[in-house]
């Protein structure tokens, strides 16, 4: 008898209609806030909307970052001057010249440090709070395997790199600007193999961790389809271009996301891809550009400064790099998961 009540009580659960949960992304940090669109619009014209306004807002990064690029110039210039008299104190002038540029550039890219470290935190803690929803709004449709999965490796992956990036990497980076101004100052080449070994550790620590996560999701086979090959193309090597140190790879997963962009117009999920935009989009395109001018100064001081003083300025440059393609491998891992969710949902 009690089999049967039991039975009966199950044939009445089943009659019980269900839906899916709607998603509703958390609340964003105010400073944030403003950069999203306040009406409603495709993907295409909210990611517009974001790009535009976060460059809108960069005028004083700019004004700063080309302020110290020119002030690195005439350092160099000053520097080459002086060292075109003959004498002993040409390795004096070339020792105080690498202690002016490191005291102008420490300031800035320690900003830039913090600025990259505060932005990894903050998709991070986001994403803590969205992929539960998403989680959540997933199994609801019946994807209580997929979701479980794909929760369970971008928590892993994302508390596995941010971990990474803030207690060992951020400080590397410190270690790989002392060990880069010791070398400019001495000159003798002799600290040049341990610094390069250092930026060598973070490239490939930061690229062992995506390489799993991006093989991961690859081996799930939830994006299933092919995607225009020219799209496909531009994509990866924007991605690629876009991305120091880690481009390359995350330019791999770009045929996912496109694969996935029928899926961004009518997934509840659009509102978590542009608040992870929104969350790096200043912050990216700060370092980015800060990265581009250091770049372009390496270039043109190598052409009439002292090459310790060229290759210091160089140096500062390939820590912006490995800054951004933290910022931006977090920034992915997120995404990547998100497309893989709407592309679940739907």
């Amino acid at each position: 008898m009690r089999k049967l009540c039991l039975l009966a009580l199950c044939l009445v659960l089943l009659t019980v209609p269900a839906k899916a949960a709607e998603m509703v992304a958390p609340t964003l940090p105010e400073e944030v806030q403003p950069l999203l669109p306040s009406e409603e619009s495709d993907f295409g014209a909210s990611l517009w909307h974001i790009v535009t306004e976060a460059l809108s807002g960069m005028q004083p990064q700019v004004a700063s970052s080309a302020r110290l690029c020119l002030g690195l110039l005439a350092s160099a210039l000053l520097m080459s001057v002086l060292q075109s008299f003959e004498g002993k104190s040409r390795a004096v002038v070339e020792l105080a010249g690498v202690i002016a540029v490191s005291c102008m550039l420490l300031s800035r890219t320690n900003s830039m440090i913090a600025v990259g470290t505060e932005t990894v935190e903050s998709v991070s803690h986001y994403g803590a709070l969205l992929l539960p929803v998403m989680t959540a709004a997933l199994a609801s449709q019946g994807g209580i395997t997929a979701s479980a999965a794909f929760y369970t490796a971008t928590a892993l992956f994302d508390s596995l790199l941010t971990q990474l990036i803030s207690l060992l990497l951020v400080p590397m980076v410190y270690i790989y600007l002392v060990l880069a101004v010791v070398n400019a100052a001495t000159g003798d080449g002799m600290l040049k193999k341990l610094r390069d070994f250092i930026k060598w550790a973070m490239t490939w620590g930061l690229k062992i961790i995506l390489y799993v996560f991006t093989g991961y999701i690859a081996l799930t086979g939830v994006i299933a389809g092919t995607a225009d090959q020219t799209a496909v193309k531009a994509a990866k090597l924007t991605i690629s271009g876009m991305i120091p140190v880690v481009g390359s790879i995350l330019s791999d997963a770009s045929e996912t996301i496109l694969v996935s962009a029928a899926a961004v117009k009518n997934t509840a999920g659009v509102a978590g891809l542009l608040a992870v935009i929104a969350l790096t989009a200043t912050p990216f395109l700060s370092i980015g550009l800060h990265y581009l001018l250091l770049k372009l100064t390496a270039a043109v001081a190598g052409a009439f400064a002292p090459k310790s003083m060229a290759s210091l300025i160089e140096d500062f440059s390939g820590a912006m790099g490995l800054i951004l393609g933290m910022t931006g491998a977090v920034c992915m891992i997120q995404l990547i998961s998100l497309v893989c969710f709407m592309k679940g949902m739907g």
